[in-house]
């Protein structure tokens, strides 16, 4: 069984659930078939294929104490739900830099410390290294495969692009032409690299970073749920480039196999 744990919930024309797009190739790709969907489970009866998502937004626990809701960035309780699968796929990220009415959490907690707010990517840091001790402590690498779904960017500072400040997704309808982002990855990703490379546990890293951001054309912008009243680029459309991330996924997923099978 898969499991997919992904940060945001998916809308009717773009993907909050960046993990969730990346479940949904392994049924588009299959011909038809019983399939059921109770509590973000599904399964391919004649595959003997069960997906099941579980949406965390930060990996690390949201506990409701009397002061609120606390944000604690060296506790992982809810990582028991994990255990047992034959693949996992992590992702986060996207709900990092979220503040006022959109941050889900009152405080930040780190051992005995803690505090209304910090710098966003030291937090990012801190529970992404809580994450990768889980790992490295949980899993059995010869049991289970683990991924890590890398950094989805956004496009709201055309500067990045060499397009101006003002500039944003909105009226975008072409990508970004070669095979470079002007500004460079987001810093996020690197700290994804280099939390990864410390980790005893072989995880892959499905790394979409750069790829996504050469398609500013690519968001729902004023066309999302909230209409004109919002400018959406974050999020992407369907169908559109998580449909590549599912591909690269697929790729791996059948080169695997086929090595597997030469082996034995």
């Amino acid at each position: 069984m898969l499991l997919v744990i992904y940060n945001s919930w998916m809308a009717v024309i773009s993907s909050k659930g960046v993990g969730f797009m990346m479940s949904l190739i392994l049924f588009i790709a299959l011909p038809p078939a019983l399939s059921s969907t109770q509590n973000l489970i599904a399964s391919k009866m004649d595959y003997d294929i069960s997906v099941k998502l579980d949406r965390n937004a930060f990996l690390v626990d949201i506990v409701k104490e009397k002061i609120g809701r606390v944000l604690k960035l060296d506790s992982i309780k809810n990582g028991d739900a994990w255990k047992g699968y034959d693949m996992l796929i992590f992702n986060t990220w996207h709900w990092w830099l979220h503040k006022g009415n959109k941050q889900p959490w009152d405080y930040i907690e780190e051992g005995n410390n803690i505090q209304k707010d910090m710098d966003r990517l030291v937090a990012f840091r801190k529970g992404l290294t809580t994450w990768s001790k889980w790992v490295d402590s949980s899993v059995n690498p010869s049991i289970t495969k683990v991924f890590f779904q890398g950094i989805s960017p956004t496009h709201y500072n055309g500067q990045e692009w060499n397009e101006g400040k003002s500039a944003t997704c909105k009226g975008q309808t072409q990508p970004i032409k070669g095979s470079t982002y002007p500004a460079g990855p987001p810093q996020a990703a690197a700290i994804v690299k280099e939390v990864l490379s410390k980790m005893s546990t072989p995880v892959r890293l499905l790394d979409v970073t750069t790829l996504s951001q050469l398609r500013k054309d690519g968001h729902p912008s004023v066309y999302g749920l909230d209409g004109k009243k919002g400018n959406d680029c974050s999020h992407w459309c369907l169908a559109g480039v998580p449909d590549t991330w599912n591909e690269i996924l697929y790729a791996i997923l059948v080169t695997d196999a086929r090595n597997e099978a030469q082996e034995n």
